[in-house]
């Protein structure tokens, strides 16, 4: 029997596609035999934004490129700037970074994880998840005042100390938080109909993964163990011990949805742990390098990434010795992730298109910039 194909428009619609993402699908019946994705709807020119302001003045836009990892950004940023013009930052400094990049990625793999509950049909999930982020981001909240878009980082360091009882309130989370981890994969990772729904769809071949420059949790669930916090350690990361998960094959097959999600909730185990490393070790001492008002780094270019909840941040920077940049580009993960899309979806059915997008977890403010 001969059918007749159809195009459909997937989206642009937030709930389904994770932002304002549109595919344009061509469909056999129920098979989906090709997938363009079609960006720039939230295109705001961040990088000429950051051309035209001082090297201090674009730190809270940083904050816009990842919303659910504010801090992430924040960071990969500030530790650019800081190469650029050798700025030695306070060892104190860098291990609150450290720990507020950690924390920022478990509120973001606990958003993934309540999503990806929710696009498979089961609505507890989200709501466990969000139970969990909303004291990580009073935690937040009492060290800046701002539960979304932080601001917090600094060139040479952070805005502010951690405030009194931080600590204690953070160590009394991570008690509460790590049984909860495994009531998660009671719930959701181990479940029968998740299973049945995430394995074997949307395979990523690790060859491919590489081809399109597929970093992250993505990548390691395709099986490749790389990771910049252990490949290439920056700040204070090689002062910890934690491993880097990557796909088994323990279910379905390595690349597939389920491994990509069964990364993100390790990564969510060793994070607890690099937090709570961090919060015994943690030093006295400033918190912030001497950088004037009118900063003026040398002429010269520089390139530094950091290993995000999405992947791999990179910022160009190239200074001509002003007060701003003379030009800055951003290297967002989520835009290599979502072009992989159109080769792993191919022969897959419409039903499974929404759980394929959730598991590459793209942030799309990251890749229109």
């Amino acid at each position: 029997m001969q059918t007749e194909e159809m195009m459909i428009n997937m989206g642009p619609q937030h709930p389904s596609t994770h932002g304002v993402l549109r595919m344009i699908l061509r469909t056999d019946g129920e098979v989906v035999s090709e997938a363009t994705p079609n960006i720039g709807y939230l295109h705001r020119g961040l990088e000429k934004i950051g051309e035209k302001l001082n090297y201090h003045q674009f730190m809270p836009y940083t904050d816009r490129i990842d919303y659910l990892a504010a801090m992430n950004c924040n960071m990969a940023y500030a530790m650019a700037v800081e190469k650029l013009a050798a700025i030695e930052v306070p060892e104190r400094a860098q291990y609150i970074r450290v720990i507020m990049a950690e924390f920022n990625r478990i509120a973001s793999h606990l958003v993934f994880f309540g999503t990806s509950g929710l696009e498979a049909g089961a609505w507890t999930p989200i709501v466990y998840g969000f139970r969990e982020r909303e004291t990580i981001l009073d935690l937040f909240e009492m060290t800046c005042g701002a539960r979304l878009t932080y601001n917090y980082m600094r060139i040479g360091g952070v805005s502010a100390d951690l405030p009194d009882g931080f600590i204690r309130k953070a160590e009394e989370f991570l008690d509460y938080f790590e049984p909860k981890v495994k009531e998660y994969n009671n719930l959701l990772t181990y479940n029968r109909i998740f299973i049945n729904r995430m394995v074997n769809i949307g395979v990523m071949r690790p060859e491919l993964a590489i081809a399109y420059g597929v970093t992250g949790p993505n990548l390691r669930g395709s099986g490749v163990k790389w990771d910049l916090r252990k490949n290439e350690s920056y700040s204070v990361y090689d002062k910890f011990e934690f491993e880097v998960p990557v796909g088994t094959g323990e279910l379905g097959t390595v690349g597939d949805a389920w491994n990509r999600y069964r990364v993100r909730m390790l990564e969510i185990e060793q994070s607890v742990k690099i937090i709570r490393q961090a919060l015994k070790q943690i030093p006295q001492g400033e918190v912030k390098a001497k950088v004037g008002r009118v900063f003026k780094p040398p002429a010269g270019e520089v390139y530094v990434r950091a290993e995000n909840p999405r992947g791999e941040l990179g910022f160009y920077i190239i200074s001509d010795g002003s007060a701003n940049p003379y030009r800055l580009r951003i290297r967002a993960p989520s835009f290599n992730n979502i072009s992989v899309a159109s080769e792993i979806v191919r022969n897959t059915m419409i039903a499974d298109m929404v759980l394929i997008l959730g598991s590459l977890d793209v942030v799309l403010p990251e890749i229109d910039r």
